[in-house]
């Protein structure tokens, strides 16, 4: 089969890989029909994920049809279409009894991690019956992809740990796929203000029409006194964190106001510089996190409701076949005015 290889920092291949096989009895080998690419992939290519080795598929979102199964598998048969979930979790061990399901002690994010991934033709998925969803009959399989990491990371790691509440103030610092997915979701909380901050105009008008109330360009001054000029001062209550550099973690210490949240959802390759002799005073809550996915099954019943649309997230498609192609557009996504990209075979 076909499938897009890490070669080590900066270097990738789309190459010929054998095909996965089950290896468990709670296995299921999965066709890929439809994928996409994360911001986490380009951390990885960066070299900001070192334990990635040379040779991994890279991916870890899609939705595909189930062609092989383990005999331990129970919910799942041959030809069933299903949606992958970023986190892989047994159901059974310590930390998945408590819902952390990204600290599996035989799982958590490990597709395109620590065991090949989804950007490829067919795809291995341990623990089947608690890491894969059915889909339901006449949904879009598209809009399902957003629904494998970036709808339920941007809910979970920014929304959720960030408090947000009605009649709150929220800045999102960061306006892409993760960021305008914590923007779509915190609207469920009816926050009084939402305000999105980016260097990146198109997208800034994106989170406009995707609900945001207020924008701030980051490249025109100084981005903490326009927030704070926004707020009369005071700073929001949630600053939502969600690009992963030193530099938006900067923004969010200078926006929180007292007794806010700082929620970080960004990966970082990079050590950051805690001002906390200047937080310590002002009681602010400051959360970190890897998506569990509990909330998968929520956010898809909102997507059947016709609450939520993740479909607009999507910009760009591609057959799986220029998966490099789709590279370059999403790692130059300010000159394509690239959001997610859709890979489908």
């Amino acid at each position: 089969m076909k499938a897009l290889v890490y070669r080590g920092p900066v270097r990738k291949e789309w190459a010929d890989r054998p095909m996965p096989t089950v290896q468990a009895p709670t296995d299921a080998v999965v066709r890929i029909t439809k994928t996409t690419i994360c911001g986490t992939d380009l951390h990885i290519l960066k070299g900001d994920v070192p334990e990635v080795v040379d040779g991994r598929i890279l991916g870890h979102e899609g939705v595909g049809i189930v062609e092989e199964v383990g005999a331990g598998v129970r919910n799942f048969k041959v030809g069933d279409r299903v949606l992958i979930s970023c986190v892989t979790s047994c159901g059974k061990c310590e930390y998945c009894k408590k819902g952390m399901y990204s600290h599996c002690e035989d799982g958590g994010w490990i597709l395109g991690h620590l065991i090949d991934g989804t950007q490829a033709e067919y795809v291995r998925i341990p623990h089947a019956d608690t890491s894969l969803y059915p889909i339901p009959e006449g949904l879009d399989e598209e809009a399902l992809v957003m629904l494998s990491d970036i709808l339920p990371t941007g809910f979970e790691v920014g929304v959720l740990k960030g408090k947000v509440q009605p009649g709150d103030s929220v800045a999102i610092v960061g306006a892409g796929p993760v960021g305008l997915a914590a923007l779509l979701t915190a609207q469920f909380y009816s926050p009084a203000e939402i305000i999105m901050v980016d260097l990146d105009d198109n997208r800034l008008e994106v989170a406009r029409a995707f609900g945001a109330t207020k924008t701030v360009n980051s490249s025109r001054g100084n981005p903490v006194e326009a927030v704070l000029e926004l707020t009369e001062g005071k700073g929001v209550n949630v600053a939502i964190e969600a690009v992963g550099i030193p530099a938006t973690f900067d923004i969010c210490q200078g926006i929180v106001a007292v007794g806010g949240h700082i929620a970080n959802v960004g990966v970082h390759g990079k050590s950051v510089n805690l001002h906390l002799e200047k937080l310590w005073i002002r009681n602010i809550t400051l959360t970190t996190g890897l998506v569990d996915t509990y909330s998968t099954s929520m956010l898809l019943k909102t997507v059947i409701a016709g609450k939520l649309e993740p479909k607009k997230l999507i910009t760009h498609r591609f057959p799986l076949s220029d998966i490099e192609k789709a590279y370059d557009v999403f790692e130059n996504a300010a000159k394509e005015r690239a959001l997610k990209v859709i890979l489908y075979q």
